[in-house]
């Protein structure tokens, strides 16, 4: 790279072990860096299989790395490949080294895991620090109750990869809502790395309207899962409210997610044609426009279905799972004691009358709007303003390495 304003490079680094919700965070991210800086090339690191099912701005692309998914038992498994989760691990780490020394970004910032998928990334931290790239760790709001979080960072020496690595801290929330290092201890140089950047605003897509909307009249209450590998819950919930309940105000509107089990999306569809208000989709990779037009929303509550609940505006009713991790239930509880969504959680009873009551007052509550929130959805702006930071930092360490090798001869 180099001092005088061309080109840029940011290589993002995605595990994705399950579900849509770090590859759609990284791909949002990757797109509003392009859009402000038109001398920027984003590249994304990636084990989703889907990602090729998104779009992606020009001067963005991708390297899909061999998938690995984790089981119910916590323990992980190679995605497609037969052969044992040790080799997978050996190639993706090896592909991930090999891309980042090629690519010789400027900053690589990595989601959520510090060192990566069982520390597949420590060696590239360790190449990338050598060769001067600034390195940032991207946070979401939330990670995990503190009573978990703690031990999973003790056992994996996420200390370290904070204090010896990495540059900045990003938070992709606002301190107001949640602190998702909360009970963690973290030394005062570390601390000092942290910045809340907002959440990531998320828009409506220039591109044509889903088919599925030609079959469904609005007014509607848009029911998304996420992935849906975990969705089978709330789905079941909210059909057993539209079977039962005769006076439900709004149609709905069910996206099951990829990565249902086909089985349990067979079965719910059974149960949908019976349904004249009730229409499904197994994915669409622009669900903003769906939500756009929905007039409320139900939701897992997720990072991603979180954003753009905030950026849409929409009433939203949100179910929070809470396994294998609490986060979506403190970030939905939270939101629900600042007043920007309502929260039902699961009882394991789950009575189609509880669940129509909920939906019947959905209507009626306020917008997100209608809570003042600083900052709430600067994430972007943020972003860009750090990143313009890292790009100077990187700049002097270009320019210290060169005098010093000047020196040296």
């Amino acid at each position: 790279m180099s001092l005088d304003g061309s080109a840029r490079r940011i290589l993002i680094y995605s595990h994705d072990s399950f579900g849509l919700g770090h590859l759609r965070r990284c791909r949002t991210l990757a797109h509003a860096l392009v859009e402000q800086n038109q001398n920027l090339s984003v590249l994304i690191l990636s084990g989703s299989p889907i990602i090729g099912s998104f779009d992606f701005k020009a001067r963005v692309d991708f390297v899909r790395i061999p998938g690995i998914i984790k089981l119910r038992n916590g323990e992980y498994t190679s995605l497609s490949l037969h052969i044992d989760t040790e080799q997978t691990l050996a190639m993706r780490a090896s592909i991930i080294r090999h891309t980042a020394e090629t690519f010789d970004p400027d900053i690589f910032i990595v989601d959520k895991e510090p060192f990566g998928l069982k520390g597949e990334v420590a060696e590239t931290l360790e190449v990338l620090k050598a060769n001067g790239t600034q390195l940032v760790l991207g946070l979401r709001d939330v990670l995990d109750d503190p009573s978990l979080l703690v031990p999973e960072w003790k056992r994996k020496n996420v200390l370290t990869a904070l204090q010896n690595y990495y540059d900045d801290i990003w938070i992709f929330g606002v301190e107001q809502l949640y602190d998702p290092l909360e009970g963690v201890d973290l030394p005062a140089d570390v601390k000092r790395k942290v910045s809340y950047t907002g959440y990531l605003p998320r828009k409506v897509q220039p591109a044509t309207d889903p088919a599925i909307l030609e079959e469904i009249d609005e007014p509607y209450v848009l029911v998304t899962v996420g992935g849906g590998g975990d969705g089978d819950v709330l789905i079941d919930w909210v059909l057993s409210a539209y079977e039962t309940e005769t006076d439900l105000p709004l149609n709905a509107l069910l996206v099951l997610g990829p990565f249902m089990p086909p089985d349990l999306r067979t079965s719910f569809r059974e149960r949908i044609s019976k349904l004249p208000q009730v229409k499904s989709v197994t994915f669409d990779s622009n669900i903003e426009n769906l939500m756009d037009k929905a007039s409320a929303v139900v939701a897992m509550g997720g990072y991603n279905t979180f954003c753009e609940i905030l950026s849409m505006n929409k009433r939203t009713l949100i179910i929070p799972r809470t396994v294998p991790r609490l986060e979506q239930y403190i970030r939905a509880t939270r939101a629900a004691e600042l007043g920007l969504i309502s929260v039902l959680i699961d009882d394991d009873v789950r009575a189609p009358a509880t669940m129509g009551i909920a939906l019947k007052q959905l209507c009626q509550q306020n917008k997100p709007s209608d809570i003042v929130i600083p900052g709430l959805l600067d994430g972007l702006t943020n972003v860009n303003r750090l990143a313009q930071l890292r790009f100077k930092d990187r700049d002097l360490s270009l320019a210290e390495r060169r005098q010093s090798a000047a020196k040296n001869t």
